[in-house]
């Protein structure tokens, strides 16, 4: 049986990760069909239907222009999820790179690079993600880059100690004799198999991510209306709490089931990808299979 059996027979049993891996995907589906699914025009203004609440016409309610708040969330759901997957990919591009070339010389090289580490960690990421995008335009590139460039740090520490306990592997030294260059090395022979907390951290980094754009969003900094996103439908909810409270609810659930999903489909990543478990597993089935001897006494 291959690894990606184990992790997948080890992730199903989960079952509480299991459904929130459906969760993820139904709402990836729903982001990428949303000019499908979506009843109403997001931007299309109703001024006859302000602030309705939820009813057949507008399940979701109305906001403070009458446009259908569930077609806006629903429109909201692909502006999230964009900056999530490419903020994160971002991280995971600059972290595995700096993460790689620390692990694997070592040395000054290695002092160097995790200072540099170290004094980024010393910032507080939100409120430097805070000053950047006041000093830049904000809008929704700019959050994925900022998001991205700030958020490589836990990335590169990961992939670091990957490597330390990689590089001296006999699969690495094998290479290594029979003439194999540096970059050949990293990546061809460590790197994919220094990947598995690369993916744990990816599916938290996705939520954490889509967090930190609802929390732009909803300050102003983010998402800019017209367009929708779920961090400025919290802001109109903020406006008009005492008379639309679905304003508040219904993004703000949206944004809790969407982050909690992620978090647990890396939490059921990061158990079947555990190796310590394999072998507890693997031991516990060889000792469930064993025979007692039984001993005779002769007559």
């Amino acid at each position: 049986m291959n690894i990606s059996s184990i992790v997948f027979r080890r992730f199903s049993r989960n079952r509480l990760s299991l459904t929130a891996l459906f969760a993820v995907f139904a709402i990836i589906a729903l982001a990428l069909l949303a000019g499908i699914i979506s009843p109403r025009d997001p931007m299309a203004i109703d001024v006859h239907n302000v602030l309705s609440p939820p009813s057949l016409a507008h399940p979701f309610g109305t906001d403070e222009l009458g446009r259908d708040v569930l077609s806006r969330m629903i429109w909201g759901s692909r502006v999230s999820l964009k900056v999530g997957f490419i903020a994160v990919s971002l991280a995971i591009l600059v972290g595995t790179i700096v993460g790689s070339i620390a692990g694997f010389y070592g040395g000054k090289i290695d002092a160097l690079l995790m200072r540099f580490v170290d004094i980024m960690l010393a910032f507080p990421t939100f409120f430097l993600i805070l000053a950047v995008i006041a000093i830049l335009e904000p809008s929704i590139y700019t959050i994925m880059a900022v998001i991205g460039f700030t958020g490589w740090m836990d990335v590169a520490r990961l992939v670091r100690a990957e490597f330390l306990t990689l590089r001296e592997r006999d699969f690495v030294v094998a290479a290594k004799a029979l003439g194999a260059g540096n970059l050949r090395l990293m990546f061809k022979h460590i790197l994919p198999n220094a990947l598995a907390p690369v993916f744990v951290a990816a599916t938290f980094g996705v939520a954490g991510a889509i967090l930190t754009e609802s929390g732009l969003s909803f300050l102003g900094l983010g998402v800019q209306p017209p367009n929708p996103s779920w961090g400025n439908i919290l802001t109109a909810g903020k406006d008009n709490i005492e008379v639309a409270w679905w304003l508040s609810l219904f993004p703000g659930l949206a944004i809790l089931v969407t982050v909690l999903s992620y978090n647990l489909v890396g939490e059921g990543l990061r158990d079947a990808l555990d190796p310590r478990l394999w072998e507890r597993e693997s031991s516990a089935t060889r000792s469930k299979g064993k025979t007692p001897k039984v001993s005779t006494v002769d007559n």
